[in-house]
Parts: C-alpha cells; structure tokens; sequence
C-alpha cells in the first residue's frame, strides 16, 4: 500500500484525455510563456489534459516572473467550466532537479564544485531572477556548512516569495501517462529514459537521460509514443513513429514549443511562438 501511495506522488495519471497538450521547456523567458498562454486557452476545453514538461526556470533571468505566470494561469484554465485541478500536470525537469539539490548544498561532500557546476548549467540566471548574487553562495560554500545554510535559507525565502510556490513545487511529478486502455498510450518526461529499466526505476534518467532520444524506434511498453520537453542538442521540434521532442529551444534563441496530442497518440495540433 505504501508503495502504490509512494508512485502516485511521483506519477501522474492523465486518465484518457480528450486532448493531450504538452508544453516544452521555457526557462524563464516570460514574453514567449505569456504569448504561448494568451494563443493556447483558446484551444484547452473541457476533458482536456495540460501537461509542462519541466524547466521552468534556468537559462533566462526572469525566474520569479515565469513561475507567477505559470501558477496564474492555472487559475484562469480552472476557471473553465468542467476543468478539474488534475487536469493540469506539472513535470520536474533538470532546473527544477538543479534547484532542488541546490538547496541540499550544505550536506554536499564537494559543495563548491557542485555549485559551479550548477552555475555553469542555468543556476547563474535563475539565481539573478530571484534577486540573489550568485558570489555570495560561492562565499557561503567556502565557508562551510553553516554559511551555506544561511545562504541556501535565502534562496528557500525568495523562492516561497512567490505566492502559491511551496504548493505548485509539491505537485511536480517525474512523468506523467495516459490510461493504458487508451487507443495509444503516452508516456510524457522532462528530456530522456532509459528503455531498459522499468517506469519506477528510472530515477533521475528523466532528467539526464536524454543521449540518441531521437534514435528510438521501438515502443515502451504499454506506451506507443515517449515525448519529452527538452533537448539538450537544441534541435528543434521533432516527431518520429514513437517519439516527439516538443522544445523549440526556448531560452537559447528559439522557440517555446505547443503540442496537442488525441487518444491515438496523433498530432493534432502544433504552434510555437
């Protein structure tokens, strides 16, 4: 019993949707996220699914912005009428994996490396985004276990700032899936899966990965199409037999990416602005 409880809060069951829409990585570009927004709720209607696949932050400088925006919005979508709060899915994805342990720092062996490797991979602007000077935790991480938990206290107290993060960051799951009676399974992630390991043992290969995503030609069973929301290689929108990558590159100069999906696991509808 413990253990079904346990994956429910790392899964999400999307039921069998009327329309899957799926939203690739947008890494704190708010002007791409709220034009997406204003083209995309014309679109969501009742028995519809809305899944974000992660990266909310990480890459761009308005972090704080992005993250109100998105917990907004879910308001205005539940605000249509039959639209039920599990109808809208929010994935962990690498930033928000990075913001996780970077809170865990003072416990680290290596904190200083493992900052810097953090800084190095998004943490930098999301860190500016939230009104912190990233050289204060470099500081904080020489000094040891106590200066980076004052630090990392300050990070927590920005990041709760926002109003409605502590509850939007205690719903992230690490996948999300249709019903398996639905015509075709779908199987949604941050950026990549192991096809030799089973759903609960993927750990964090969700999020890390993501290497020849685009070489898959075989299914996941029960699922017939894996789709993910970020790319690492930056190559833009692709969809093969089983596979969809659904990231346009926002926050490196491209796209944010829009998807919509029906129960035959088909595309029925693509935008990016």
């Amino acid at each position: 019993m413990q253990t079904h409880l346990k994956q429910q809060t790392l899964f999400s069951s999307l039921g069998i949707p009327r329309h899957t829409w799926v939203i690739g990585s947008i890494h704190a570009d708010i002007d791409k996220l709220t034009q997406l927004h204003d083209n995309f709720l014309e679109r969501f209607t009742q028995g519809d699914r809305l899944v974000y696949t992660g990266n909310y932050t990480g890459h761009g400088f308005y972090a704080k912005e992005t993250l109100e925006e998105i917990i907004t919005f879910r308001r205005l979508i539940l605000s249509i009428p039959g639209v039920r709060p599990d109808d809208i899915i929010y994935l962990r994805g690498q930033q928000e994996e990075i913001l996780s342990k970077l809170l865990e720092l003072p416990f680290s062996q290596h904190p200083e490396k493992i900052y810097l490797w953090m800084l190095a991979n998004g943490l930098s602007e999301t860190l500016e985004g939230l009104g912190l000077d990233q050289n204060d935790g470099l500081m904080a991480a020489k000094e040891g276990v106590m200066g980076l938990c004052r630090w990392t206290g300050k990070v927590r107290n920005a990041l709760r700032s926002i109003a409605g993060y502590d509850i939007f960051i205690s719903q992230l799951k690490r996948a999300a899936y249709t019903h398996e009676t639905t015509q075709a399974p779908m199987l949604f992630v941050n950026a990549g899966i192991d096809l030799k390991k089973s759903l609960h043992a993927q750990g964090d290969n969700f999020w890390w990965a993501s290497r020849n995503f685009k070489d898959i030609h075989q299914t996941y069973d029960p699922f017939k199409r894996i789709i993910r929301g970020f790319d690492p290689s930056h190559e833009g929108v692709h969809i093969n037999g089983v596979t969809a990558t659904i990231d346009g590159g926002c926050g490196f100069g491209g796209t944010l990416a829009c998807a919509g999906f029906d129960p035959k696991s088909e595309l029925i509808d693509l935008f990016e602005v």
